[in-house]
C-alpha cells in the first residue's frame, strides 16, 4: 500500500496501534526512545492534531462504521508522525522553511495579499513541461480550488500516469492534463466535512513553487476580494506536506 493510499483510510487493518488508547494523553503520544517523542513541544502538537481530526471526524457524514473505525485507529500513528517531522524539522536535510505553529500543529507563513496561483493560470506550457519531466508515483502536487467562498490551494499526489505521460492521476482530485486541466474530478473528500460539499467551479494543477507550496502548506485561503482566515488541512495533507522537497518540488533532490 503506497503512502498516500495509505492516507486515505489513515491505517490499514491490522496495525498494532490500539494499545494507546487506554494511555493518558502524555502517554498516548510519548514513547520512550522514540525520535520526537520527548521533545517539549512534541506532545502539544500531537494534541492539537488529533483533538482537530476527532471533531472533523466527529462532525463528518461517514457512515461506514469500519472506514471510521480504521480512521481512528489510524490517528496515532499519523498524529505522531508529522509531529515528529515537525519537532525535528531544523534538522533535517532538507526542512521545511516554514515555521511551526505548535498550539495548533500547523505550519505558519505570512499569507500575500492575492492567492499566489491565480497569477500562473496561463502557464500551460510551462505546466505541461515540467510534469511531462517530472511527473512520477507518489509526487506532491498543489491543486487550485475554485469555489463559492473563493480560491485555496490542496496538497494531492500523483497516485498513476497514463503512458504516454500526457495526463496524470490524483489519489484525491482525479485525473488532470499535464497542462494542468481537470480531466474528470473524482473528488473522494476525505475529511467528509461540510466544506467538501461546496460546489466547486473549477480545479487547475500548478506548476509548484515555494510561494504557490507555502500557500497550500499552511492552510491560505482568498476571497474574491481579499485574504481568509486559514483552512486547517486535514491529517492527509499534513502527512503530505511533510512528504515535500523543498529544493525543487520533485522525487529527485538533484534534479535543477
Amino acid at each position: 500500500m503506497t503512502l498516500d493510499r495509505h492516507l486515505i483510510t489513515l491505517m490499514a487493518p491490522g496495525d498494532k496501534l490500539s494499545h494507546s488508547t487506554t494511555n493518558t494523553q502524555v502517554g498516548f503520544f510519548s514513547d520512550a526512545g522514540e525520535l520526537g517523542g520527548s521533545h517539549p513541544q512534541f506532545n502539544e502538537i500531537c494534541t492539537a492534531l488529533y483533538e482537530r481530526e476527532v471533531i472533523s471526524l466527529a462532525h463528518s457524514q461517514i457512515t461506514n462504521l469500519s472506514l471510521l473505525k480504521r480512521r481512528m485507529g489510524g490517528l496515532p500513528y499519523h498524529v505522531k508522525a508529522i509531529a515528529r517531522h515537525m519537532v525535528n524539522n531544523e534538522a533535517l536535510s532538507n526542512p521545511s522553511p516554514l515555521r511551526v505553529d505548535t498550539h495548533n500543529g500547523s505550519w505558519y507563513a505570512k499569507q500575500s495579499a492575492k492567492c499566489p496561483g491565480i497569477n500562473h493560470l496561463d502557464d500551460s506550457e510551462k505546466r505541461e513541461s515540467w510534469y511531462r519531466k517530472n511527473a512520477k508515483y507518489g509526487l506532491v502536487v498543489p491543486v487550485l480550488v475554485l469555489n463559492i467562498e473563493g480560491t485555496h490551494i490542496e496538497l494531492d499526489s500523483i497516485d498513476m500516469v497514463n503512458q504516454d505521460n500526457t495526463q496524470l492521476h490524483l489519489n484525491k482530485n482525479g485525473w488532470f492534463a499535464n497542462t494542468g486541466e481537470c480531466i474528470h474530478s473524482t473528488t473522494q473528500p476525505d475529511d467528509d466535512s461540510a466544506s467538501t460539499a461546496l460546489s466547486v467551479e473549477r480545479k487547475i494543477l500548478l506548476r509548484p513553487s515555494k510561494a504557490i507550496v507555502t500557500a497550500a502548506c499552511c492552510g491560505h485561503a482568498w476571497s474574491f476580494k481579499s485574504k481568509r482566515s486559514p483552512r486547517a488541512l486535514t491529517l492527509r495533507e499534513m502527512r503530505l506536506s511533510t512528504q515535500l522537497n523543498w529544493k525543487n518540488f520533485t522525487l529527485n533532490p538533484k534534479d535543477q
